[in-house]
């Protein structure tokens, strides 16, 4: 792809485009939803299909708002999820990474409240932030609107739509490492009925880590065409594209064979100059709303996803002696993967009265697909070099000396899948009384999986009703108290005795909570306690643990359950100091490693003041802390005083501290300054692995927008 210069010359026909463009309202077109100012949000749509507010909705509700986004810099989903509370980012390597909230992987992303499960519970590669208005996290279950998946989370992404006005916001930021981000956000109306909403990202920078760098770019186009008085239809495209050079697959050794844990330096790199990793996303969405003469409405959305990765990948496994770093071995793969995703989803909304009470329905349809094949290609005969030391590691040449250049046509293997899903959903909320509703509901949900994967079949077929209940009771007109339960699963394709897959695993979830909004509803409280649990997870059957892995067969036993406490502040709490603030404390019993290796107290704060001594000035700190993990490695081999001792890597709790400042020289032109990890922390940035890296040490970014 070819790459656009970030050059003044480009800005400046930028700002000239915008400036030619006619600087007024469009009444005819009806734009739906509401600007966001600063931390506090009051609706998040993933959570229903309904039109409720976060206080009616009976979950733990977070929104990272554009306000949020802008002040720290979080240009990529992980780290807007870095923020999140409750959520924890496992980096397992620089290009993939894992989710985590209440113990168990968050699987279910979702776009307008559209989508499906990560192929494989991972990310790959960095999806940039700039084409969405914000980012909502329901945590828990969320049965009415996926089903599918593990009980900790869904993350929903508000695309961004044509404003009301024509508009050109232009961005550019220079930081460490060499980094330099473009960003060009614009909307324009073409006529009376039909405006546009584009954004455009360019991004390159280098790394912390030996050799490591990436440039990113992401494309995004949004039409939305106005039908009469009543319906409104939306086309959008968007690209993300990241190119990535001496990716990490795999990571660091963590201890070496005497047991002892080793201590890097940050930017230690196990990958090999040649490797790369390039991926390609693209998204197209068809969406259709009709609003009928009794308010109620119906959308239909079509959503076509496609991702195409092409790597040649370096990995390092081994245990280095503590005196030479000698003991490391690495291979070559050639991994590619094409991903698929087809979504439709069909839904009508709207209120009826009864007993006296107005109350709101929902009913809907669902069908998905998704297709992926992956193939995998080794070089064994040259492709398995001994390792120097990787204080000395180049990226190229070996142990002795040799350059590395692997012919991958050894070991050819792969995946090809493919996923459906058939659902029929819906969700009313009752008025009991004044003061106490009843959100019902439930997801039928039919999931079939053909195909084999690396050797393994991945067939199975689901048939499963996935029911919801939630009750909220106002205290008072600001003040509510919740319960709800809900479930989701997972189809498996592990075999019992009887050469019958086992029976989906189940996730349930179960939360009380009380939520307020407090100083003139400019922000919200919330405090909820939570059960969650899995059941039928496939461990191997005894009766068959002694036969070869082909042979051996599963039984369903109960799973992985954790219980604890969450509370969040969001919104304003004096004049002109925004807060988005969360606590997060819970047990995991029922597998000891993840326990081990999932921190179980994570505190995240983020708050910005605008100093009324100075107009203009704004500061602002964003703390993220977690406690103390660690992950059981195995034993001291024979040979050394501490033979058999179990080798343990531990992780301390640690915090990380950002700071921002920024002055807004008038209405148009601000300069914003960021720092992160001032206090230049060295930590492990996961442990989910046996194998880890470092998180970036201390660096800073100066950024210019001007909007027109």
């Amino acid at each position: 792809m070819k790459r656009l210069p970030l050059s003044p010359v480009f800005i400046a026909v930028s700002f000239a485009t915008a400036a030619l463009a006619e600087d007024a309202a469009i009444e005819t077109i009806e734009v739906k939803g509401s600007y966001i100012e600063g931390y506090g949000a009051h609706d998040a749509s993933g959570a229903s299909k309904l039109d409720l507010s976060i206080l009616e909705i009976p979950q733990s509700v977070s929104v990272i708002t554009a306000a949020q986004v802008n002040d720290f810099q979080l240009n990529s989903i992980n780290q807007v999820l870095d923020t999140a509370t409750g959520v924890h980012v496992e980096r397992i390597e620089t290009d993939r990474t894992y989710y985590t909230a209440r113990g168990f992987n968050i699987s279910n992303f979702q776009v307008d409240g559209v989508g499906l499960p990560l192929t494989r519970d991972n990310n790959h590669g960095e999806m940039d932030t700039a084409i969405y208005e914000r980012v909502e996290v329901i945590r828990g279950a969320n049965g009415i609107m996926t089903g599918v998946g593990n009980p900790s989370a869904t993350v929903n992404f508000i695309r961004k739509r044509p404003g009301a006005h024509n508009s050109l916001d232009s961005t550019v930021t220079l930081g460490s490492w060499n980094s330099q981000r473009l960003e060009l956000d614009g909307t324009y109306h073409l006529t009376d009925t039909l405006a546009a909403r584009a954004v455009v990202v360019e991004q390159r920078n280098e790394s912390y880590l030996d050799r490591y760098d990436k440039d990113k770019a992401a494309y995004y186009l949004f039409l939305q065409q106005q039908i009469g008085e009543n319906s409104t239809l939306s086309l959008s495209h968007s690209i993300n594209d990241s190119q990535t050079d001496s990716v990490i697959w795999g990571a660091n050794p963590l201890y070496y064979t005497d047991g002892t844990a080793t201590d890097f330096d940050q930017a230690i790199n196990t990958s090999a100059d040649w490797s790369y990793w390039n991926i390609r996303q693209s998204d197209t969405v068809l969406e259709l709303k009709h609003y009928f003469a009794n308010d109620w409405q119906l959308r239909a959305t079509y959503s076509h996803k496609s991702t195409n990765e092409d790597t040649e990948l370096f990995y390092v496994y081994g245990t280095p002696e503590r005196e030479t770093g000698l003991g490391l071995t690495g291979y070559a793969s050639e991994y590619d993967n094409d991903d698929k995703h087809n979504l439709f989803d069909m839904f009508l909304t709207g209120g009826f009265s009864l007993w006296g009470q107005e109350h709101e329905f929902v009913v809907g349809i669902n069908h998905s697909t998704m297709d992926f094949a992956e193939t995998s290609l080794y070089d064994y005969e040259n492709g398995f070099p001994a390792m120097p030391s990787l204080l000395n590691w180049d990226g190229i040449t070996d142990l002795n000396g040799n350059t590395i250049a692997p012919v991958y046509d050894d070991g050819l293997t792969g995946s090809d899948v493919e996923r459906e899903q058939r659902a029929v959903y819906f969700s009313t909320r009752l008025h009991l009384s004044e003061q106490f509703t009843a959100l019902l509901g439930g997801r039928q949900n039919d999931w079939q999986v053909t195909g084999d994967s690396y050797g393994a079949s991945q067939n199975t077929d689901d048939d499963e009703f996935i029911p919801y209940l939630g009750l909220v009771y106002d205290v008072t007109d600001n003040t509510m108290v919740y319960a709800s339960y809900t479930e989701t699963f997972l189809g498996q394709t592990e075999l019992d005795i009887n050469n019958q897959p086992l029976k989906p695993i189940t996730g349930e979830s179960k939360e009380l909570g009380i939520k307020s909004q407090l100083f003139s509803d400019k922000l919200i409280a919330s405090f909820a306690w939570f059960d969650v649990v899995q059941n039928n997870v496939a461990v191997t059957d005894p009766a068959t643990a002694d036969l070869p892995p082909t042979e051996q067969r599963y039984i369903g036993v109960e799973g992985i359950s954790s219980d604890g406490f969450e509370f969040e502040i969001a919104g304003e709490v004096l004049p002109g100091l925004q807060t988005s603030l969360g606590y997060t404390s819970y047990g995991i019993e029922g597998d000891e490693q993840v326990k081990a290796y999932t921190p179980e107290k994570l505190f995240k704060v983020a708050a910005t003041y605008s100093l009324p001594q100075v107009e203009g000035l704004i500061i602002g700190a964003n703390y993220r802390w977690q406690d103390d993990i660690s992950r059981i490695q195995g034993v001291v081999a024979d040979g050394f005083d501490n033979a058999g001792q179990t080798i343990v890597t531990r992780q301390d709790a640690y915090g990380v501290l950002d700071l921002m400042l920024r002055y807004e020289v008038n209405e148009q032109l601000a300069v914003t300054l960021n720092a992160n990890n001032v206090a230049d922390e060295k930590y492990l940035n996961s442990l989910y692995w046996a194998q880890g890296y470092y998180g970036a040490p201390a660096n800073y970014s100066a950024t210019l927008t001007y909007k027109l």
